[in-house]
């Protein structure tokens, strides 16, 4: 019988996600694996926590891998803050703000939005005066827009937040890794990523993380949690504490992986790292700008790690994506919602955001078109 996985290719990740895994990673997942209970795991999942509050940036006692992907981490984000009736706020310039409104909805809640147009970034301005009027339980937007390349003003966007007596939620998947993230100082109160970008492990596990602030209206809720997978609540007794409480059964290795890629990611730097991500980015913008090729996204509210390409006029852009896999061994994404057939989505993260990848990128879509 033939085993598919020999016809597996090596392909060279340069889309908005998964990104390239790095060799080191790859012989943590190979490591034996342990019941989820066994305490050199427990102990693993202690460094593991103590990782990831290095990469965000925070304090936050509940701060673990959710098992699942970055969906999951936005799922835990609003089923864990929300209940039906609440008011929730919803910052949208693209495809995943979108999808923060559907979740919420899907929840019960009374879901407004400030709309800003894709490939523009989150106007503070513009927020202030929502924020003015009655109320909101939740005020949430996304750090890194994959669908455009757009940096949102996380920051600016906090200092509003708090004073109004929201809880902020930030989608921190393209982020996380690749550019700095700030939970406690930006006043973030559910913080969520994934382990399959910046942080160049497989996809499985999105990084989570909840403010004392929003531990204390999860505790105080009037319903319990739509979700008993994700309920926070009980995740952190197994996550904490000298007696760990059975909850699920733990993807064992892809935490085996985690562990190592916040490790990488420690051992190089933050600062290293982040710089990596921005000279590459540049790298690849000066190439691009010589192939008389454009960027959706202003320079001043770029992402480093992903990267919206204009197509050119009289450019089949599946056929120019589909050229790079098949004859270059590269894989980019194509244009969401209104940008589909409209950009190419160029992501540059991790492991995968070096010189040498840039460098064959460029070559490859100059022999293409």
């Amino acid at each position: 019988m033939t085993n598919r996985l020999d016809a597996i290719p090596d392909i060279l990740l340069m889309g908005p996600g998964p990104s390239a895994v790095h060799p080191d990673v790859y012989r943590a997942l190979a490591r034996p694996t342990l019941g989820h209970l066994d305490p050199a795991f427990i102990a693993l999942m202690d460094d593991t926590k103590g990782l990831l509050q290095q990469v965000m940036r925070t304090r936050n006692h509940v701060t673990f891998p959710v098992s699942g992907t970055g969906s999951a981490g936005m799922e835990a984000a609003f089923a864990n803050l929300v209940e039906p009736g609440d008011r929730v706020l919803v910052l949208v310039n693209g495809f995943f703000g979108q999808r923060m409104t559907d979740v919420a909805a899907r929840l019960g809640a009374v879901v407004e939005t400030v709309a800003f147009d894709w490939g523009t970034p989150v106007v503070p301005d513009v927020v202030k005066p929502k924020l003015a009027g009655p109320p909101y339980k939740v005020v949430a937007m996304v750090h890194a827009e994959t669908s455009t390349g757009v940096a949102n003003p996380v920051a600016d966007v906090g200092a509003l937040v708090k004073p109004a007596g929201a809880l902020f939620v930030v989608d921190g998947v393209t982020s996380l890794g690749g550019m700095p993230v700030e939970v406690d100082g930006w006043g973030i109160d559910a913080f969520y990523s994934c382990s399959q970008k910046g942080l160049s492990c497989p996809p499985g596990l999105a990084p989570f993380s909840l403010s004392d602030r929003a531990v204390a209206r999860l505790l105080a809720r009037k319903t319990k949690v739509a979700s008993w997978y994700l309920d926070a609540s009980l995740l952190v007794n197994y996550w904490e504490g000298a007696k760990r409480a059975y909850h699920h059964t733990a993807p064992i290795n892809m935490i085996y992986g985690l562990y190592q890629a916040l490790l990488n990611v420690m051992t190089e730097g933050l600062d290293a790292v982040f710089a990596r991500h921005r000279d590459v980015h540049r790298q690849l913008v000066a190439g691009l700008e010589k192939m008389g090729l454009e960027l959706l996204v202003r320079p001043e509210c770029r992402l480093p790690m992903l990267n919206a390409i204009k197509v050119p006029a009289g450019v089949d852009e599946a056929r120019v994506r589909g050229r790079l896999l098949t004859e270059h061994k590269i894989e980019i994404g194509a244009g969401l919602g209104p940008l589909a057939g409209k950009v190419w989505r160029v992501g540059i993260m991790g492991h995968a955001a070096r010189a040498e990848n840039v460098e064959r990128f460029l070559a490859a879509l100059k022999a293409v078109l």
